[in-house]
């Protein structure tokens, strides 16, 4: 089911979600395949401000717009809005003793951050979003796409 012509949502082949995993350091792994949080403020895309895409760092699905990034002050790359909403899958998240929007890629279901209610006009949604989740992709540069199983 393609979310816009050029970007399916079908999942990755079990070989080419295996190979992207094994790229992937131990605290890449941590964060995008078992749910857990980098440190504030430590992220390496934290002051990337060029135009662009930022990608899942395991399928390069598109998440995100540079130009839909601000600065909430609270150490994590935030956005008021996703790339599209297809690319994007929330679920109820209640670990740590709170209430949460854990927010995951709409094709391989890696762990991003979450979305609070508290972003600017006119979505009101911050969502933040672990920078070791994310691959930068600079404006005119295309992020390659995996192997994906077929409908």
């Amino acid at each position: 089911m393609p979310s816009q012509p050029r970007y399916s949502l079908n999942p990755l082949t079990q070989a080419a979600r295996a190979a992207r995993i094994s790229t992937l350091t131990q605290e890449e792994r941590r964060i995008l395949l078992h749910a857990g949080t980098e440190r504030p403020f430590c992220g390496g895309l934290l002051d990337e401000h060029r135009p662009g895409l930022f990608a899942c760092r395991l399928c390069h699905l598109p998440l995100f717009r540079s130009q839909d990034k601000f600065e909430s002050h609270t150490g994590w790359p935030s956005f008021k809005a996703p790339y599209d909403p297809a690319h994007i899958t929330r679920k109820e998240d209640r670990s740590h003793g709170m209430q949460r929007t854990e927010v995951l890629c709409g094709r391989c279901a890696s762990h991003l951050g979450h979305v609070f209610p508290d972003g600017p006009p006119p979505s009101g949604e911050r969502f933040c979003i672990n920078s070791v989740c994310l691959t930068f992709f600079p404006e005119g540069i295309e992020p390659p796409q995996p192997e994906l199983e077929q409908p």
